[in-house]
């Protein structure tokens, strides 16, 4: 298995990371990638990256801290990424209308300049979508990025259709293991195995029967059941699939 979007930089992680760690290889859980959400949250992620060998680490600005975006921010990332071959997406990035710490302009100004960027160096990125499904399609279609994936896909199949028929890939969280989540089980069903990721996005979204603590890599392996659930296949295939689907997605090999 491989957790392909956590947040190991998060504070919650300060005192015990090690143990995260080794609690998830345990779990069957051999690569993570750890995401960013801030430039400076970027560089602490490139340093847990560069001490892990199991670990990889994005780079990016998420959509709620756009307001900070500067001028050479872009240069930063750049920068980051061609210090370290650890490196593999920009990201997390995105927009998001739901809470809108933002305002929607700046997160439009902001996806679209490190959209941009991840189309320059052929990178993938990883996307935040948040009750902002059409502007967020309007701007990947316009910059045509090489590959993308819609982290925490919480969204009904009708409304996101048209990123797989482009190629690009969906991610699933804890959420799906909720049984109310019945749009998104209907999107995992309805999703082509071939482009589906698993992930924690934790510290947050504990899966059940977790839900409540701390979220942390080793408990994607509950992701991983609800999928090969809804799939009606085993835990083996689904393992086999979603890891290499996220190995090709983040060219971990």
């Amino acid at each position: 298995m491989i957790d392909s979007h956590c947040h190991l930089a998060d504070k919650q992680f300060d005192t015990d990371l090690d143990d995260v760690l080794v609690r998830a290889k345990d779990a069957g859980v051999t690569q993570v990638i750890t995401i960013a959400d801030t430039i400076a949250e970027a560089e602490k992620c490139v340093q847990i990256a560069e001490k892990y060998d199991q670990v990889f680490a994005t780079v990016g600005v998420h959509p709620h801290e756009a307001k900070s975006w500067q001028r050479g921010d872009s240069e930063r990332i750049k920068a980051m990424i061609s210090s370290s071959k650890k490196v593999v997406a920009i990201g997390e990035i995105g927009l998001d209308y739901h809470y809108n710490h933002s305002p929607q302009g700046d997160q439009r100004a902001v996806f679209l300049e490190q959209l941009t960027l991840a189309h320059e160096l052929s990178l993938p990125a990883v996307i935040h979508c948040r009750e902002a499904v059409e502007d967020i399609r309007r701007i990947v279609e316009e910059v045509e990025p090489l590959q993308l994936v819609i982290h925490c896909c919480t969204e009904k199949w009708d409304n996101i259709s048209w990123a797989v028929e482009r190629g690009y890939f969906l991610s699933f969280t804890g959420i799906a293991t909720y049984p109310k989540s019945t749009d998104i089980h209907h999107t995992i069903k309805k999703c082509p195995i071939s482009q589906l990721l698993i992930e924690t996005d934790s510290p947050y979204l504990a899966p059940i029967p977790h839900r409540g603590k701390r979220n942390e890599p080793a408990f994607v392996a509950e992701v991983l059941k609800c999928v090969a659930h809804l799939k009606g296949i085993s835990m083996e295939e689904a393992d086999r699939v979603t890891t290499e689907n996220t190995v090709e997605f983040f060219r971990l090999c």
